[in-house]
């Protein structure tokens, strides 16, 4: 992930809904027999621009949910939100994972498919056009997401970059 514009945000601040991803059975063979654990994908937002995710391991279901809630609180990211869309076209990538992500007009909805959605859904994304292509790994897809989001710029942040005035920014 590109650490340019990456706003970090401390959990105690805000009022987090967190949602699973993917849950997934491991097996582990000893001598003994079989162990199972379980992993689970946990992603966590605010719905107001703050997402974050994160992976917890353990014995049981609840408490490896438990973990990741924990963890994705510990991962925080502030994303440019524009009138309940993304700002601007963009791509994001991890592993084989391969994300577009794309404004769209209000009254859309969230098109995109099950992991996406659910960061999309977090961050606080009403209207966005999506395609996951490559890798459906549930992990690789959250982190492309998450990767595509933080490099998205909202208007004021470009024209302070730039070091011109808004309206510079749009007339190109």
């Amino acid at each position: 992930m590109s650490t340019a514009n990456i706003r970090r945000v401390k959990s105690s601040e805000i009022e987090l809904k967190d949602r699973l991803v993917h849950i997934g059975r491991v097996t582990k063979v000893t001598k003994g027999g079989r162990t199972f654990s379980f992993s689970a994908m946990v992603v966590v937002g605010d719905e107001k621009g703050v997402v974050g995710f994160g992976l917890g391991k353990a014995k049981e279901v609840t408490d490896a949910v438990t973990k990741g809630v924990n963890d994705a609180k510990k991962n925080l990211v502030k994303v440019p939100v524009y009138k309940g869309t993304v700002p601007h076209e963009q791509y994001g990538k991890f592993g084989g994972a391969y994300i577009f992500l794309r404004p769209a007009a209000p009254g859309t909805g969230v098109i995109a498919g099950g992991a996406m959605r659910a960061v999309l859904e977090s961050v606080g994304i009403k209207d966005v056009l999506a395609k996951s292509q490559g890798s459906s790994n549930p992990h690789n897809v959250v982190k492309a997401t998450i990767d595509a989001l933080t490099k998205m710029r909202d208007a004021i942040t470009v024209a302070q970059h730039r070091g011109v005035k808004m309206e510079r920014v749009f007339k190109g």
